[in-house]
């Protein structure tokens, strides 16, 4: 094994645009009037109730049936202004699709997301006026930092409302997690920036790119210059695996792995031939995946507990698997296997529970590979918010609305803490704190406007 193990361009031209185009096809409008036809419209829909910014599911699947997409998307992005992303990304099989009422007498539910990916996608083709008009301008100046699902709902809600949005983001594109952090198969053809265009298209936001929080600008800063403050910072800083981590070629981490895969054509982004994934998470599933689609003879990916343990979904298991991506549970890592500069492979300790503790069963064994990618976790860097924020379990602490310990701050997405790490739980923080900053800065009762039935509002 030598270097040369490590490289791009392992497949034809044509296995790159199959392998990397949308995993899963768009429902055809015979299909989509079919499968919508399967719903029950239930009064108090289970899966409504499912979902975590409350999008009223049997309307617009009812819309769907009736041939009316402009009404479905309007249902689906009054309550989700990012529901395209959500529809491709979220997993809708332990969410609203498992509370489909559809599961008790049959083993099929209703195809919740990609009908909603139908509505969304249908809508941005041929959008006719704005389903959202902006409210009059309040003069109120909003500081958003982090333009992430949860920063571009806060802006979002905050733009309609009225007030002006400043939106701050390290990286040269909108998007955060769904633009750099999914892999491509899930997001394909830009889609992220076309709902971001979709989005901006209120009007009332300004993006600031390439302005880092701590480095560029600071919280006081904001505080002195706009009336309030969103951080919807995600997790920065990435967990290490405990043992020596030499720098080599082929030891990185998966996210930014698949980082470069979003923003590079496949063919020249460098996979080994034997890859191991560290982790357990989506995130692995991703790196995993996409390692075997860049043409990896053997993908493993490497889980210190049980299968119980996983975060990602049997879904998303299940998918791994499929393409070719074995998953070995009860291992930890113990040492990085390298000569002469060389990645070789990786070395694990088996484990077991013992007393409700990890333990290491004794034995001992190696994977060979030319290629490691770290994806065990994320974590909040806290540093570039300064010191005043109170944190809990390492990220920053909110009440229900957003609302953190330091007045006219608001927070929101993977920093706050409480959170399952989901797109759309994301995006309902930003939504309820960007209805939250407008009671606070006292202006909702003056505009007559229902924070709790905000669709009534729209253009």
């Amino acid at each position: 094994m030598d270097l040369a193990d490590l490289k791009p361009g392992r497949l034809g031209s044509n296995d790159y645009a199959r392998h990397f185009g949308d995993a899963h096809p768009p429902l055809t409008r015979a299909q989509a009037l079919i499968e919508a036809e399967r719903c029950y419209y239930c009064f108090d829909a289970p899966c409504q109730t499912a979902c975590p910014t409350g999008i009223d599911i049997p309307a617009f699947i009812q819309r769907i049936a009736q041939d009316n997409l402009r009404g479905a998307a309007e249902a689906i992005l009054t309550a989700n202004p990012l529901g395209g992303i959500c529809a491709r990304v979220c997993p809708t099989e332990v969410l609203c699709e498992q509370a489909c009422v559809r599961n008790t007498n049959e083993s099929k539910p209703v195809e919740i997301g990609l009908l909603q990916r139908f509505a969304v996608e249908g809508h941005f083709a041929r959008p006719g006026r704005p389903l959202f008009e902006r409210g009059m301008p309040t003069g109120r100046r909003i500081a958003v930092v982090g333009a992430g699902p949860a920063g571009l709902a806060a802006a979002h809600g905050l733009a309609w409302r009225g007030h002006e949005v400043t939106l701050f983001d390290a990286a040269p594109k909108l998007g955060g997690l769904n633009e750099y952090g999914l892999a491509t198969y899930k997001v394909a053809g830009g889609f992220a920036q076309r709902e971001i265009d979709w989005l901006l298209s209120i009007g009332g936001i300004t993006p600031r790119l390439n302005t880092r929080l701590g480095r560029d600008i600071t919280l006081d800063g904001l505080l002195a210059e706009y009336d309030a403050v969103f951080l919807g910072l995600g997790l920065q800083g990435v967990n290490a695996m405990g043992i020596a981590e030499p720098a080599l070629p082929g030891l990185r981490d998966a996210v930014d792995f698949i980082a470069e895969l979003r923003q590079s054509a496949p063919e020249i982004v460098a996979v080994g031939r034997r890859v191991v994934v560290i982790g357990g998470g989506m995130t692995a599933v991703d790196a995993a995946v996409q390692s075997r689609l860049l043409g990896a003879e053997q993908v493993t990916m490497v889980y210190r507990r049980g299968p119980e343990g996983l975060s990602a979904s049997l879904h998303e298991q299940h998918w791994a698997q499929t393409q070719g991506v074995t998953i070995r549970c009860w291992a930890r890592p113990l040492a990085v296997e390298a000569e002469g500069g060389v990645l070789r492979g990786m070395r694990f300790a088996a484990t077991r529970l013992e007393n409700g503790r990890l333990v290491d069963t004794g034995e001992q064994f190696t994977i060979e590979a030319d290629m490691v990618l770290r994806a065990i976790g994320q974590t909040y860097r806290a540093e570039p918010a300064g010191s005043a924020l109170l944190l809990e379990g390492g990220r920053i602490k909110t009440d229900a609305d957003g609302a953190t310990s330091l007045p006219r701050v608001w927070a929101g997405g993977d920093c706050r803490a409480g959170g399952r790490d989901l797109t759309v739980e994301a995006v309902e923080h930003g939504k309820r704190a960007a209805a939250a900053i407008d009671r606070a800065l006292g202006l909702a009762t003056a505009r007559h406007f229902d924070q709790d039935h905000p669709e009534a509002h729209h253009g």
